[in-house]
C-alpha cells in the first residue's frame, strides 16, 4: 500500500502523487500516468502492483486532487480539456521522474488513455526516462511526432476504440517504423480502457493480463 507524497517540479513549484515502494533499496522506478478520470484508486492499484513486482511506482496527480466518477464523462472531458499537457509533461511528470531517479536507478513511464498520450509526449521530451509503455493514447503530431520518440516504446491499443482509433494507431505505428524507432505495438480485440478492472463495461481480463505480462517483460529488459 502506498502513500501520498509531495515532490518538486523542475520550476521549483511542488506537485503531489501516490507512491508505492517494493520494500527494498535501489529499485528501478516507474511513473504511472492517470486516465482522464484523475488519480483513481485503480491507478493507485497499478502502482501497488508494480511495487509488488519490484519497482518504485509514482502516479503524479495531474488534476491536483480532482477525481471524476466513472459515469461522468462530461466532467472527465472538461478536466482533460483544461489540462495543459505540455506543462504537465515538462513539469509534473519530469518532476516525478527526477524524484524516482534520485537513487541512481533507471526510470520508465507508463500511462493509460490521457496518460498514454502523456507517456508518448514524455518519451519525446523528458530525458530522465529510459523506456515507455503507453496504453490507448496518442498525442497530436503537432505536440509530438513519432519521429521525436527518443526511447524504446511499447504500445497497447484496443481494436474497438472511437477515441484512439485503429486507424490512428496504424498511422502511428507506420510513422514509428519509418523513423526507425524501437517500438513494439500490440493490438487487442477489446474496448478502450480494457486494463481498468473497475469499469466492467470496458475491462477485458484476458487482454489486460496479456498486456501486463508484456509490459513486465519489457520493463525487465529495459530497466
Amino acid at each position: 500500500m502506498g502513500t501520498r507524497i509531495t515532490f518538486n517540479r523542475p520550476d521549483g513549484k511542488t506537485a503531489e502523487g501516490y507512491l508505492a515502494r517494493p520494500g527494498r533499496a535501489n529499485a528501478p522506478g516507474l511513473v504511472v500516468i492517470q486516465e482522464w478520470w484523475g488519480l483513481q484508486d485503480q491507478i493507485k492499484g497499478i502502482c501497488d502492483r508494480y511495487a509488488a513486482a519490484g519497482y518504485d511506482a509514482l502516479a503524479p496527480d495531474l488534476y491536483s486532487g480532482t477525481v471524476v466518477p466513472y459515469h461522468d464523462t462530461d466532467a472527465a472531458g472538461k478536466e482533460m480539456g483544461s489540462l495543459n499537457f505540455l506543462d504537465a509533461t515538462d513539469q509534473v511528470v519530469r518532476g516525478a521522474a527526477r524524484f524516482l531517479a534520485k537513487n541512481g536507478e533507471k526510470v520508465g513511464i507508463t500511462g493509460f488513455c490521457l496518460g498514454g498520450a502523456v507517456t508518448v509526449l514524455a518519451a519525446c521530451r523528458v530525458p530522465e526516462f529510459t523506456a515507455a509503455v503507453c496504453f490507448y493514447g496518442i498525442p497530436p503530431e503537432a505536440a509530438a511526432k513519432p519521429a521525436d520518440v527518443k526511447i524504446p516504446l511499447q504500445g497497447h491499443f484496443a481494436n474497438t476504440d472511437d477515441w484512439c482509433t485503429p486507424d490512428a494507431v496504424n498511422k502511428f505505428d507506420a510513422a514509428l517504423k519509418a523513423a526507425g524507432k524501437h517500438a513494439d505495438i500490440f493490438r487487442y480485440d477489446a474496448a478502450h480502457g480494457f486494463m481498468n478492472e473497475q469499469r466492467p463495461t470496458a475491462h477485458d481480463r484476458a487482454a489486460a493480463e496479456l498486456a501486463w505480462d508484456r509490459a513486465l517483460t519489457f520493463w525487465k529488459a529495459h530497466l
